[in-house]
């Protein structure tokens, strides 16, 4: 079993997700015994003093069960396979020219602050930015437990209305970006074949040093069979771009696995309410 990493993997998660509701049970199941010790207790004759701290004690108890009782329902409930997972996200300025390009960053950099109060780790895997520093794409990597549970709800447009710092005229622009969050694919989540991707090389842009304009370290890689392609140009190495494309090139296809399946599955979902309706 040790040999299998795989199922080894999977059932190290499935102790580690079973583990608070474990602890929550047994504090519910000693809460209760020391609740029902209390009560006894109540109805022996006591000083004035002790029967309220009795009370106290009791009311205590009683409002800890029915916490814990609430707890242990929500951490029944059936949760999503990839909520435990890291993410990586992508924002891409939309509507607004250079202004939704600033307001890429700015999402950027609320999002890296969120996850450093989360105490998570932030990576950064490709960025294009424009002249005033805007985003025009960032992808970057959140790694930290349960960061997908926290994050996925962030996927779609984001608007902002304000007065850009190019207005001369104080009139108001509203601008849009694009947020994308998705689970990380590990290796035994999608397996990529060599005969399936196209990997091209060519010059970084932007900042980061003499070298990176004038040596081929961007890292370009298509997947044949879907079309879909991932970049990275962040890092000096073609070595550690190239990882760092196949990194995100997983899980763009896991991604699109994953709501095709739900797709399929609302529709076999719809089709039984339908089927069910009285004619």
């Amino acid at each position: 079993m040790a040999s299998d990493n795989k199922k080894l993997r999977e059932y190290s998660k499935e102790q580690s997700d079973l583990q608070p509701t474990y602890e929550a049970y047994n504090e519910y199941k000693q809460v209760s015994q020391d609740l029902e010790a209390a009560k006894e207790m109540q109805g022996e004759k006591l000083d004035d003093e002790m029967r309220e701290m009795v009370k106290m004690e009791i009311d205590e108890l009683s409002t800890r069960q029915k916490e814990l009782d609430e707890l242990i329902r929500v951490l029944m409930l059936p949760k999503d396979p990839n909520d435990d997972k890291n993410v990586i996200v992508e924002i891409r300025g939309a509507a607004g020219g250079d202004e939704a390009a600033l307001f890429a960053a700015d999402l950027y950099r609320m999002y890296t602050r969120y996850a450093d109060a989360q105490g998570w780790r932030v990576e950064l895997m490709d960025v294009n930015t424009n002249d005033l520093g805007g985003f025009k794409e960032v992808v970057f990597l959140i790694n930290g437990r349960g960061a997908y549970s926290k994050m996925k709800y962030e996927s779609g447009a984001h608007r902002v209305q304000r007065i850009p710092t190019t207005e001369s005229g104080g009139r108001i622009h509203t601008s849009t970006s694009t947020v994308a969050v998705m689970p990380e694919a590990e290796d035994f989540d999608i397996e990529i074949h060599d005969k399936d991707i196209r990997v091209d090389t060519f010059c970084s842009s932007g900042a980061g040093g003499q070298s990176v304009n004038t040596t081929k370290s961007a890292v370009r890689v298509t997947h044949v069979p879907t079309g879909i392609v991932a970049t990275c140009q962040d890092g000096k190495s073609q070595n550690s771009n190239k990882e760092k494309a196949l990194q995100v090139l997983r899980t763009r296809i896991f991604d699109m696995k994953r709501m095709e399946e739900e797709a399929k599955i609302s529709v076999e979902r719809k089709s039984k309410v339908e089927n069910g309706r009285p004619q």
